[in-house]
């Protein structure tokens, strides 16, 4: 953070960009600086370069450009995109409305690393909002600023996607990031819309500043019934009430699998990315969206009542018929500091993927 790799200030001194850091255990010695170790550093401040860099400088379409040059150099990684109209194809309807109203049109970046040996499957999926006015829904001035930083998951995931594959992991994964600007136009996404998902169900918009939710709901979907993965992860800037809940150093997690809970509580204290675990209770959570026109609404009808947990709920909703092992990670708080992006969530998310290919899923 104090030799970051986005400025626009007129006269900064120019540098490498480059950070040396030594560290040792208790007894003095040396701790090596692996591929790991390299690759994590690294990931981290590309993740936190994405999201100091600016919204004129950064559309869904810049931003593929920059993933896939942050790969190039990885061996048998695969990618697709779904752009505009054809998400509407492949039935993502929660992406295209969110981002139909920008002067970019909205899309789904796939990367996939399958090793021949591969064992299990981990699929990966990150919320990537270039910007976020909050839609018709508007947000005032202050809570507008900063929403640059509303792809912070999808740059953590892009980046523990890259850190496993470079380091040799041996499992087959996928990484899905959404990306759209949530925008304000003639097309926009409106308020009464009714959206059918992925999944299939329809959702009701009381509140287009609740994006997000709608494209984890359809990236989980998409990669749970194409991939059938034995492992989902998504990550967001999900909610501000995370921060209310956990904090600014701890995101909030939510599984549908005690293990995976569990190891990602260990994994955080390991990567020096804390979280903390939210309380999870569907048949409670549901009750907030009901609709009468919709399977659900996409935003709570009481914003007192655990508002976090039920963002999370309503992303497993699209994918509970098929009761995946699931984790979602919160990072809204962490993945932001002092006026820049942390890359929180490389570090924690590359260990779960390392501790995870070493141990059956639990």
């Amino acid at each position: 953070r104090k030799v970051p790799l986005f400025t626009r200030k007129g006269g900064a001194k120019k540098t490498s960009g480059q950070v040396h850091i030594s560290a040792c255990l208790q007894d003095g010695k040396a701790i090596a600086a692996d591929v790991v170790v390299k690759e994590t550093v690294a990931s981290s401040r590309w993740a936190a370069w994405m999201v100091d860099t600016h919204p004129a400088e950064l559309s869904p379409a810049d931003f593929v450009r920059e993933a896939k040059k942050f790969v190039k150099d990885l061996n048998g990684v695969r990618t697709t995109t779904i752009v505009g109209d054809k998400l509407l194809e492949q039935k993502l309807g929660g992406i295209h409305a969110v981002g139909r109203g920008a002067a970019v049109a909205p899309r789904l970046l796939v990367f996939e690393h399958k090793p021949k040996s591969a064992a299990k499957t981990v699929a990966l999926v990150g919320k990537g909002v270039i910007f976020d006015t909050g839609g018709l829904s508007l947000k005032a001035t202050l809570s507008m600023c900063s929403m640059k930083g509303d792809m912070g998951g999808a740059a953590a995931v892009l980046g523990a996607f890259r850190v496993a594959v470079a380091s040799g992991n041996k499992d087959h994964l996928i990484c899905a990031v959404a990306l759209v600007e949530n925008a304000i136009g003639p097309n926009s996404y409106r308020n009464d819309d009714i959206v059918t998902m992925h999944s299939g169900h329809t959702v009701e918009i009381n509140n287009t500043d609740a994006e997000g939710r709608l494209l984890l709901g359809d990236g989980v979907s998409y990669v749970a019934r194409k991939y059938k993965p034995d492992l989902i992860v998504d990550a967001a800037t999900l909610t501000g009430a995370q921060l209310v809940a956990t904090g600014l150093r701890h995101a909030a997690i939510t599984s549908s699998r005690e293990g995976v809970e569990q190891l990602a509580n260990r994994c955080g204290h390991a990567a020096g990315e804390l979280v903390h675990t939210m309380l999870f209770t569907p048949e409670f959570h549901q009750l907030e969206f009901k609709s009468e026109v919709a399977d659900f609404r996409n935003s709570v009808s009481n914003r007192s009542n655990a508002q976090s947990s039920c963002a999370a709920w309503f992303v497993w909703a699209h994918i509970d018929d098929l009761d995946p092992a699931w984790i979602h990670i919160d990072l809204a708080g962490p993945s932001w500091r002092d006026g820049r992006g942390t890359g929180f969530g490389v570090g924690l998310i590359s260990r779960l993927l390392r501790d995870l290919s070493k141990k059956d899923l639990v």
